[in-house]
């Protein structure tokens, strides 16, 4: 068992929580990308430990911490004296502030980026829990695995747990089913082929016999079944534009129905967003992390999904973990909040995964459930068993 005084080095002993290794010392994947607010200047050992302890004890407990509290409750082997020196200078340096003059400190986001940087330095090999994946594998549906990642991952860190699908752009066509409505409204149903499936309502000028939609359907597949979607928009473009298609009044009519259903379809894939309610459960349970600020801005990438798949989509260029904190963010209104993605890979397109909370977070607890959730996505995918979603 590691008591409160023996958290005087820069990671502590390998945590088990909600199924979730809490120590980062499990990770696996190099960070593709970490975005810095500035360089950090160079600390000594001592620095970087009373930092971290610094760091950890806020995330802890949400109170200031002062010399005096780390003199008692950490094994620094210097006089409180020497810790409040150490700790003037961190606050000169920038890496924490003093929100009083009588206060303790606080990490700055140059103090958190310099804490994970610690704890990314440590990590080895991680997998997820199998009684998580265990519930992964129950998925019936592609949809239905991201949507239990972003469960998962908001059950381990009490935040916004997110799963975003490749684009759909990229993704190849199977199939394209139309079902009539009334007289004047088709409902299109749309298969990718990682199994991703899209409904759109058309309206259609005349009215259309049940025989004469499965015609049009039977045609499109034949034409453009394995294309990727965007190439398939390019396609029935093209062929409106030859005239000798519109003296065929099967294919002018399979082309202007599927011109009219790719033509606003979006192009970045699907997100699944979890954890609202915990967030609120938090906020009513008194937690300091979670200011109006925080929580505006978090809700407002609820409401804003396709502001948070634009945003989200620039993560997966590049493979990798991305950790982003508070005003390393080059949206305003994403800087008091903190970002950690991981890509996942489906065989042939690259997706992410991750989690969004307030800058004080259980940084070792998130990256892990993160890192390993994604890990365990692309494996799911790039199995017998992941393939046969997209059947």
């Amino acid at each position: 068992m590691v008591t409160e005084e023996r958290r005087d080095t820069l990671t502590d002993i390998p945590r088990i929580r909600d199924g979730f290794p809490t120590n980062v010392e499990a990770l696996m994947t190099p960070v593709s990308r970490r975005r810095r607010a500035a360089p950090s200047p160079q600390l000594s050992d001592r620095s970087r430990a009373i930092l971290s302890a610094v760091v950890r004890t806020y995330i802890e407990r949400g109170e200031p911490v002062s010399s005096l509290w780390l003199s008692r409750h950490a094994r620094f082997g210097v006089s409180s004296a020497t810790l409040r020196k150490t700790m003037t200078e961190l606050e000169h340096l920038g890496y924490v502030r003093q929100p009083h003059a009588s206060s303790g400190r606080v990490p700055t986001d140059l103090g958190y980026r310099c804490y994970v940087d610690l704890l990314l330095a440590e990590r080895q090999t991680a997998r997820s829990p199998r009684t998580v994946e265990a519930r992964l594998r129950r998925a019936a549906t592609v949809d239905d695995l991201l949507s239990t990642v972003s469960h998962e991952l908001s059950r381990a860190s009490h935040h916004l747990g997110f799963a975003l699908a490749p684009s759909s752009d990229a993704v190849a066509f199977r199939h394209i089913d139309f079902v009539p409505l009334d007289r004047q409204r088709v409902m299109v149903v749309v298969v990718s082929a990682t199994g991703h499936v899209s409904h759109k309502v058309v309206g259609v000028a005349d009215a259309l016999r049940p025989a004469d939609l499965t015609q049009t359907a039977n045609y499109l597949n034949q034409e453009f079944a394995g294309m990727p979607l965007q190439d398939v928009r390019a396609a029935i473009v093209e062929r409106l534009e030859q005239e000798r298609t519109l003296y065929d009044a099967l294919r002018a009519r399979a082309l202007r129905l599927a011109r009219d259903t790719f033509a606003d379809m979006p192009p970045d894939g699907p997100l699944f967003v979890q954890g609202a309610s915990l967030l609120l459960d938090d906020a009513a349970d008194g937690d300091a992390s979670l200011s109006m600020a925080t929580l505006r801005a978090l809700f407002g990438l609820i409401e804003e999904k396709d502001r948070l798949v634009h945003l989200l989509s620039k993560y997966i260029d590049d493979p990798g973990l991305t950790i982003t904190i508070g005003t390393e963010h080059r949206t305003q209104t994403l800087q008091t909040l903190s970002l950690i993605t991981s890509t996942y890979f489906d065989g042939q397109q690259t997706g992410c995964v991750g989690i969004i909370g307030p800058r004080r977070m259980d940084y070792s607890r998130t990256i892990a459930a993160v890192d390993g959730l994604s890990h365990s996505v692309s494996r799911l995918l790039n199995t017998e068993g992941g393939g046969a979603w997209a059947n």
